[in-house]
């Protein structure tokens, strides 16, 4: 039977990323990994994350990528930048650049080696692009962050989906099916209860995989849909 793992934030851990796919779920290429976003920032190597998902992609792995709130960040920013103007001599600011950067967009401009947004090599930015907002499967939804159930349909809310912190789950409108995402960090213990209580409509996979001081964090997870088995990797770039 084909394994289907899902894979959280990632926040530019590459070592870590590696250990828990080569290691511990160790895929064939009928398996299939979707993975969740958040793939850079906030880590010390964002770009070895996403240079190791283009191998995958390239080696013919099945992959689904959704596209995560901090990739979200750094299109736009770069988008701005392109777009700035001067007014009477001055140059406008970025002002969503300065937010990115002080929630770890700096280090992925030291990973990626450049000083200039407007240099961020563009393979990158058209692969972010590309990535998806949620997937939908037989049982389960896929997303980043979120629904928005206060909306006639969640699915027309993109913002919410790479955004939202909190939401109350109306079932009939995802057909019933189980949520699962990432974007808030939360404790290995409580990942443990929202896989195996089957009254959660909801999983949060993200164990805050930089988080690595903090008790019951800094570990990356990976979640097998069809026996609801789970991996940990401790994180090893820190």
């Amino acid at each position: 039977m084909r394994e289907h793992w899902v894979i959280p934030d990632i926040h530019g851990c590459a070592k870590t990323l590696r250990a828990l796919i080569e290691d511990l779920i160790k895929p064939s290429k009928h398996d299939w990994l979707y993975f969740l976003g958040d793939y850079i920032d906030r880590g010390p190597s964002s770009k070895d994350v996403v240079d190791y998902l283009m191998f995958l992609q390239r080696e013919d792995y099945n992959l689904r990528l959704l596209l995560g709130n901090h990739e979200d960040y750094l299109v736009k920013s770069y988008e701005d930048e392109l777009n700035l103007k001067s007014v009477l001599g001055f140059k406008q600011k970025n002002k969503r650049k300065k937010e990115w950067l002080f929630h770890g967009g700096k280090q992925t401009m030291e990973s990626f080696q450049v000083t200039d947004l407007k240099q961020f090599p563009m393979e990158y930015i058209d692969w972010m692009r590309k990535l998806e907002y949620y997937i939908e499967l037989d049982n389960f939804i896929l997303v980043h962050a979120g629904l928005n159930f206060r909306t006639e349909n969640p699915f027309d809310d993109k913002d919410s989906m790479l955004w939202i912190r909190d939401f109350d789950i109306i079932p009939e409108k995802v057909q019933n099916k189980r949520i699962i995402h990432g974007h808030v960090p939360v404790s290995l213990e409580f990942i443990d209860l929202s896989i195996n209580n089957k009254g959660y409509k909801f999983i949060d996979l993200d164990n805050g995989c930089y988080m690595t001081k903090r008790e019951g964090f800094g570990n990356l997870v990976a979640l097998e849909l069809n026996s609801l088995k789970y991996k940990v990797q401790y994180n090893l770039d820190f």
